[in-house]
């Protein structure tokens, strides 16, 4: 039996088929993990503009309470412990200011920064300043005519 040489391109059209497959299946993975990226991102990015709102509505009040007690009796003492909700963020890029407009969080991220009013109804200043690298508590103090901000409970 001799054997004869056929041109036969059935094969040659099936494995470009197999090829042209295989990259389809890539680009659809591609696009997948593309898609899963920006939701994991868009997800991150809430929680923490989330977190940090809640907080700063934390701290507000608790300055609003301090603000109260200010103006039972001028020998008052308050102190408040306000728990601060972690985020994604590096914490020792916040720099948390009271003054007497309100509550500052700044953050080199800008779109986390924000500012927050307060009534400015007690009877004292208000100061403070405080880093909040490493801080999972912050105070509310009003002692003597201020209220400020600390990261260590007072001793009174």
């Amino acid at each position: 039996m001799k054997g004869k040489l056929v041109r036969d391109q059935s094969a040659a059209s099936t494995e470009l088929g197999y090829i042209f497959t295989f990259l389809l299946g890539v680009l659809f993975l591609s696009m997948f993990s593309v898609w899963a990226f920006g939701l994991e991102t868009s997800t991150r990015e809430n929680w923490n503009t989330t977190a940090v709102d809640i907080n700063m509505a934390d701290l507000a009040g608790a300055v609003e309470r301090a603000d109260l007690a200010s103006r039972e009796d001028s020998s008052v003492r308050y102190a408040e412990v306000v728990n601060w909700r972690l985020t994604e963020a590096d914490e020792s890029q916040f720099v948390l200011t009271l003054d007497d407009e309100g509550l500052h969080l700044d953050h080199t991220e800008n779109v986390l920064d924000r500012d927050v009013s307060i009534s400015a109804t007690g009877s004292g200043v208000y100061d403070g300043r405080i880093t909040l690298s490493g801080i999972t508590q912050i105070w509310i103090i009003y002692d003597d005519g201020v209220t400020y901000l600390d990261n260590k409970r007072p001793d009174f």
